[in-house]
């Protein structure tokens, strides 16, 4: 009894309390009351294209509407292939074909909230992964009409990590709040980085956890996640995200 009234304790104080907290807090910000109300145009939070040297490949994310936002962060990746080009945005939506190009600005409001660049690689660094990122997002297993589930998975946030997984070397890790970024097919998962960098477990996609120089150490629990990161001194709080240095 001492011990189940102990996993109680550590669930509501891990898990519980962040996330209520978190709806409080979202629930006393001003907020459109639906998609058409919204703002969905360019935050400038992206330098002009012309102004980026050579390819370049951004992770971009957002908090999502209505009471998801509170708890989740709605993530995109933006590719620009070499000198010359401009961007294109890459998304997964719950409607029709999930899987869209340029359906929004690059750097794009998402429900009126002004996006953050997570990660970035540009120059030569960059050049070899954007064949790699676009061969995974034409690859993308969930992209036919009705592909897409809110939670666990998969999601818009699902399809981000799909494409991540493939471009290990762009070293990216999506933020904590992005739920459904740990869904995996199947009842069980046990998969390694291509770089070795970090290993995953899930159950369901509602129960696991991650560990590695890229995750430092999280655990999940339906889709919240609460951890700490090592090489990038942080706090992951569940719904609310990372408190501490940025992940890049």
């Amino acid at each position: 009894m001492r011990l189940v009234k102990f996993a109680i304790a550590v669930f509501a104080f891990l898990f519980l309390l962040p996330a209520a907290g978190t709806a409080a807090w979202w629930a006393s910000i001003d907020r459109p009351s639906s998609w058409r109300s919204a703002d969905w145009s360019s935050s400038s939070v992206l330098p002009p294209a012309s102004e980026v040297d050579g390819p370049a490949i951004f992770l971009m994310a957002a908090r999502t509407g209505g009471l998801k936002g509170a708890f989740s962060v709605h993530c995109w990746l933006v590719i620009k292939r070499g000198d010359g080009a401009g961007y294109d945005r890459y998304d997964k939506v719950g409607w029709g074909l999930p899987v869209r190009k340029n359906a929004y600005a690059a750097d794009g409001r998402w429900y009126s909230n002004t996006p953050r660049i997570i990660a970035r690689v540009a120059g030569d660094a960059a050049r070899p992964l954007v064949a790699k990122a676009e061969a995974a997002i034409a690859a993308y297993p969930y992209s036919h009409r009705g592909d897409y589930r809110i939670w666990p998975g998969p999601n818009s946030n699902s399809f981000i990590a799909y494409v991540l997984h493939a471009i290990p070397e762009m070293d990216a890790r999506m933020p904590p709040n992005a739920v459904g970024r740990d869904f995996a097919p199947g009842f069980a998962s046990l998969t390694i980085d291509r770089d070795h960098a970090d290993i995953h477990a899930t159950i369901a996609g509602l129960v696991g956890f991650a560990a590695g120089l890229r995750s430092g150490f999280e655990v999940h629990l339906l889709g919240l996640v609460a951890g700490f990161d090592f090489t990038r001194p942080a706090l992951k709080i569940p719904a609310y995200g990372r408190i501490g240095l940025p992940p890049a």
